[in-house]
């Protein structure tokens, strides 16, 4: 079993920043890569930003330039520092683990609420 808890979310103003974390714990081995998810209301869960095994990053274009996501190998917790955010970065943002057998697996999400 593979366990997923994210932490850092909360209510910011527009222009302020945030960084999550996602805490990885169980039988983490042989992992693919790694995510940042979101999801608002009423619309469907997008990609915010991945890492995989080897270190290579992608982005979803409407956070290029303002989120970047990183991890602490020893400490087995990922990360997403976001600067520079917008009301419409406001969702619940999930934390994705992907194994090499392609197992996959999710956080319980935190949200983030951006004002304006």
């Amino acid at each position: 079993q593979v366990q997923l808890v994210e932490s850092g979310g909360g209510l910011v103003q527009a222009g302020g920043s945030l960084r999550l974390s996602c805490a990885a714990s169980g039988n983490i081995f042989g992992i693919n890569r790694m995510g940042w998810y979101r999801q608002a209301p009423g619309k469907e869960r997008e990609m915010v930003a991945r890492i995989t095994g080897g270190g290579v990053t992608a982005y979803a274009d409407s956070v290029k330039g303002r989120f970047t996501i990183s991890r602490d190998d020893a400490k087995n917790t990922l990360y997403l520092q976001m600067n520079s955010l917008k009301p419409e970065d406001t969702a619940v943002y999930y934390c994705n683990l992907v194994q090499t057998s392609l197992s996959t697996h999710w956080g319980q999400g935190t949200q983030v609420t951006v004002s304006s």
